[in-house]
């Protein structure tokens, strides 16, 4: 089996929740706030006669918590930046180091004996 290079590779915890599941949660909490607000005004209902401050705040939080449930449910889908990065870059590969040149006395086409410095570059 070869290796494929230069190929992305992804990691599966880096991805997101699917859409499906997303709705889910949200219908889930907006189902859990309004059920609170019922009982907050039932809450106020039963309590108006008997303790009224009680009952005053009940009927505040029954009336504010659908604006609250609504903006939570439309918030959007989940940012992740705590997340791994999607992408792993492969290691760079090694580099072929140029070779060294010769210190000592070096024969040329002619034959002469000559210095690494003195020889013609190619």
């Amino acid at each position: 089996m070869r290796k494929r290079s230069g190929t992305e590779v992804f990691r599966i915890t880096g991805a997101r929740q699917g859409l499906a599941e997303d709705v889910r949660g949200r219908q889930r909490r907006y189902v859990i706030s309004m059920s609170i607000r019922t009982l907050a005004v039932i809450a106020t209902v039963a309590l108006w006669n008997v303790e009224r401050p009680v009952a005053i705040v009940t009927l505040v939080v029954g009336t504010l918590l659908p604006y609250v449930a609504v903006v939570i449910a439309n918030a959007g889908r989940e940012n992740a930046p705590s997340l791994p990065k999607t992408l792993v870059t492969a290691p760079p590969r090694p580099v072929i180091a140029p070779p060294v040149r010769p210190s000592g006395p070096v024969v040329t086409e002619s034959g002469a004996e000559a210095t690494a410095a003195e020889t013609p570059e190619n």
